[in-house]
């Protein structure tokens, strides 16, 4: 009897120290990690603190938001590279606003308009186009070129016909001057796959053009007269602004388009040039400042910052929520 006590009563501190042990480690360890979360915590806030403090530096010492202005001579250069659209790289407002700084600007001689666009909407060009022709009379002083890259074309050609005279390399894709809409039919594809089409509106005119529907030849016809006046639009546009330059044919506002060299032929274009050929021979002002719309060095910092903290939120919760989990596990 007294031996079996004995063995009984060695065998249990043991297994209590054991548990003690284990318990002290879990919690030792989840206070480690508690320690480590709130330090990251305390790390990202005080680093959102000191790029918050550095904007604020940058600003008293006037290096953010710093505009172009220069009493030097110059060329002002406005790029219009990409699809022309609202609320994209390319869109009325930012180009609008570049123009105006140009003009603004006193040491400005002229403007150079360097097109690398495919085209776009007709309406931020016809804005643009529109707003280019405006300025014009109210500077009758300061020239405005286009100077053709890589492509000038349908929305890209709409704002280069504002231009005193276009420029061209010769193998510029220069022209498609008409306008288009596309979409997809799907009935055929619905019947075979066995779908049907439930589709109920107030108007009768309200599905015109849906695609799970079969083509109504009075939609058709009224979208294609509407196509027609836009196209209309855009010919009353290039004539206005090439003028007796232009050769015009039967192929002319078809929708094709030419080589740089052919667009000089048939006077889509006047002359190859580059656009520091023509800022140094055309202006006479070899000095080029370029006065494209870009957000502002404080805006570019906040969206980056904006994705950083995204970033950063989205890290520390996804490991949070793991750590918890794994805490919970045991």
């Amino acid at each position: 009897m007294s031996d079996g006590s004995q063995e009984h009563s060695t065998a249990s501190p043991g297994q209590d120290t054991q548990w003690q042990r284990d318990a002290i480690e879990r919690l030792a360890s989840g206070a480690l990690k508690e320690q480590r979360t709130a330090r990251r915590w305390s790390t990202f806030f005080k680093s959102l603190a000191f790029l918050y403090l550095f904007i604020l530096l940058f600003y008293a010492l006037g290096l953010i938001g710093q505009n172009k202005k220069t009493s030097l001579a110059h060329t002002a250069l406005i790029d219009i590279a990409g699809v022309i659209e609202a609320g994209g790289e390319v869109n009325a407002d930012s180009v609008m606003s570049s123009l105006q700084d140009a003009y603004d600007n006193e040491g400005t001689k002229g403007i150079i308009f360097r097109i690398n666009s495919p085209g776009g909407s007709p309406v931020q060009a016809g804005i643009i186009n529109d707003e280019i022709k405006r300025q014009k009379k109210l500077h009758p002083s300061i020239p405005v070129y286009a100077v053709v890259e890589d492509i000038c074309a349908s929305g890209g050609y709409y704002i280069a016909a504002a231009a005193d005279k276009i420029y061209v390399d010769k193998a510029s894709i220069v022209g498609s001057i008409g306008v288009l809409m596309d979409g997809y039919g799907f009935t055929e594809l619905m019947k075979k796959a066995g779908v049907e089409r439930r589709l109920m509106t107030a108007g009768e005119n309200k599905a015109m053009l849906d695609p799970f529907s079969p083509v109504n030849p009075k939609h058709q016809a009224y979208a294609q007269s509407m196509l027609n006046e836009i196209h209309e639009q855009f010919k009353t546009v290039v004539r206005e602004g090439r003028g007796n330059r232009l050769r015009e044919n039967e192929e002319t506002f078809s929708g094709l388009f030419w080589s740089g060299q052919q667009s000089i032929n048939i006077g889509l274009a006047d002359s190859l040039g580059s656009t520091d050929y023509v800022a140094r021979e055309v202006i006479k002002q070899e000095e080029i400042v370029d006065f494209t719309y870009q957000d502002d060095f404080a805006s570019r910092l906040a969206k980056r910052i904006g994705a950083s903290v995204s970033t950063a939120v989205s890290e520390v919760i996804a490991k949070q929520m793991i750590n918890s989990s794994e805490i919970k596990l045991r």
